[in-house]
């Protein structure tokens, strides 16, 4: 029993290193952070008003202050979950630097995943706050009304960086087979900006279809999720729904990586 507590406890100890080492990494790169910040004040102000403008004049379940929400929040959501992030994983398989990786004691995906976590922190607090601050100075922002979310929205932003970590290791994990994953990488930048609800709330779409979405794909449980959740549209449960997917998701990256490695070795890698 002694034993499986060391063992639990190291385990702890090196999760938390690498989740820390990966805060300290992005936190270094400064003038990206403050050029990156920028870019989602302004598409923000764009997307407010154009969003504004079409909740005001249709029957789509958000009052002004909601949609307004929405918005900014979704712009801080971009960096936090790492939408348009990249693990690396691709270029260290092309490279065959990935064999590093597979020497470690720490499976790839949880390594890989811990120090994910630590990007997020970093961008929650220098991406996420700032849209939102601005958005609040610049519009009538929703306030939550009761307190269980302000309890889950964190929990919620959590397994939204989760699912989207762990979908993104997926389409890298890619080279394993093509060795160059930039296809399946378009592809997710295209079909996760529209299906995720950062363009706009999947509500726009035919009732059927949004709710295929919702149900048969992880992409709305990535931003539309977590803001749907903090403006009060949806019921706290959405939570449960998103630990459905960080279980699925986390356990396809495994599979995927285990089936990888068995093809990197086909491959001479």
């Amino acid at each position: 029993m002694a034993h499986r507590s060391a063992r639990a406890l190291v385990r702890y100890r090196t999760f938390s290193a690498l989740v820390s080492a990966g805060f300290r990494r992005y936190s270094t790169y400064r003038q990206a952070t403050v050029a990156g910040l920028f870019t989602n004040i302004v598409f923000g102000f764009l997307r407010c008003y154009v969003l504004l403008a079409v909740a005001g004049s249709a029957a789509i379940g958000y009052d002004l202050r909601q949609m307004a929400t929405y918005v900014w929040v979704s712009q801080g959501l971009i960096a936090t979950v790492g939408l348009w992030g990249d693990t690396g994983l691709s270029e260290r398989i092309r490279t065959g630097d990935v064999v590093a990786d597979l020497l470690r004691p720490v499976p790839p995906v949880v390594s890989y995943l811990a120090t994910d976590l630590g990007r997020a922190g970093f961008a929650a607090l220098a991406r996420f706050v700032g849209p939102v601050v601005v958005g609040a100075l610049a519009f009538d922002l929703y306030r939550p009304r009761h307190l269980a979310t302000y309890l889950l929205f964190p929990v919620s932003l959590l397994f939204a960086t989760v699912i989207c970590f762990a979908c993104r290791y997926i389409v890298n994990a890619a080279a394993y087979w093509l060795l160059d994953a930039r296809g399946p990488q378009m592809a997710w930048l295209l079909a996760s900006n529209v299906l995720s609800g950062l363009y706009f709330p999947l509500s726009f779409l035919p009732g059927r279809l949004a709710a295929v979405l919702w149900w048969a794909t992880p992409f709305p449980w990535i931003i539309q999720a977590p803001a749907d959740l903090l403006v009060e549209r949806r019921s706290p449960a959405l939570v449960g729904g998103q630990l459905v997917w960080v279980a699925l998701t986390l356990a396809l990256a495994a599979l995927v990586q285990r089936r990888g490695e068995r093809r990197l070795v086909v491959q001479g890698g």
